[in-house]
This record gives structure tokens, sequence and C-alpha cells, in this order.
């Protein structure tokens, strides 16, 4: 079983699509899988870059990707690295696809000099949390990640508008 980790091209959208639906059936979400060939392409293809992108190939064939992009810690003073998705195809698992795969990413955190690689799994997803453990990583259930999404989104940008407090007069907050 040769196994190739490589970074994506233009020419894996279709897998990496294809990939991002089987993990939102997977996590019991596949309708909120709404990713286009265009967003992948202007994200993670053009500058400026929003993600990078591994692919896992076994035998030729893409097993599973890994999608990451940078953010910031202010207590470190760094960027660090935070794993969106990592993915191996039910038939590939087991077969060390998925370590090699965030090795991989660990791998450009510490080339990088980047203090952290983090990433969130489902509370249910035993297999994936046993999985992580088994190479070192650490549950924060301290933290409870918050969203604001859909129609939220848009009523709390405008409370931006019109404030000029603070520095905001320069920020880009619309009409």
């Amino acid at each position: 079983m040769p196994l190739t980790i490589r970074p994506a091209t233009p020419e894996d959208i279709p897998e990496i699509l294809a990939l991002i639906r089987e993990l939102a059936a997977y996590e019991r979400e596949p309708e909120s899988a709404v990713a286009t060939a265009d967003d992948l392409m202007r994200d993670g293809f053009t500058d400026p870059k929003r993600f990078h992108c591994l692919m896992a190939e076994v035998d030729g064939a893409i097993a599973g990707f890994a999608l990451y992009f940078y953010n910031y810690s202010t207590w470190r003073g760094h960027a660090g690295i935070y794993l969106e998705d990592l993915f191996v195809r039910p038939e590939q698992r087991g077969k060390g696809v998925g370590k090699a795969l965030l090795s991989s990413v660990a791998a450009v955190a510490v080339k990088e000099g980047a203090p952290r690689l983090e990433w969130a799994v489902l509370d249910w997803n035993k297999p994936a949390i046993d999985f992580y453990e088994s190479v070192g990583a650490v549950g924060l259930t301290e933290w409870t990640i918050m969203r604001v999404s859909g129609d939220a989104l848009p009523k709390l940008a405008s409370a931006a508008r019109g404030q000029r407090a603070g520095g905001l007069s320069n920020v880009p907050v619309g009409d």
C-alpha cells in the first residue's frame, strides 16, 4: 500500500468537494456542506490563500484529506494552525492514513514555529477522539465553541454601522 501525502492542486477540487460531502454525511449534516468548486478555488488556490489542503493517496486513489488554516494566538504571540477537516474514507481507515495526514499538518506547524495545532471534534465521535488522544492530543473541555451564523451574523454586524469609537471608522462595515 504506497501512501502519499501531497499538497492539493486545483485539479483536486472535485475530490475535495466529494470528501467534504462525505465528511458532512458522516457528521450527520449533509445539507450543511454547501461549498462549491468556485469557493475552493477562490479561497485555497488564489491569493490570498484562506486555507491549505493536503491529500492522501493510497495506490494512486484519493483516500482522505486534511484542510487547515492559520489562526493567531495573542497569548503566544504567534500564528498557530487550525485543522478544519481531517477525513479518511471508511475503506482506508485503520491503515495509517489519518495519522499520516495529521503528522503532515503537525510537521508544517513545527517547520513554521507554530506553538500549537488545534481542531474540534464532535463529542459523540468516540473513534476520532480515541485516535486523537492516541497521538497526544488533549481535549480542552473547559472551552465552549461559540458561533454566530445565519441571520444572526448580519444582525450582529449591523450594530457596527455608524459606530466611530475605538477606531471602527476605518472598518468596512457596509452601508
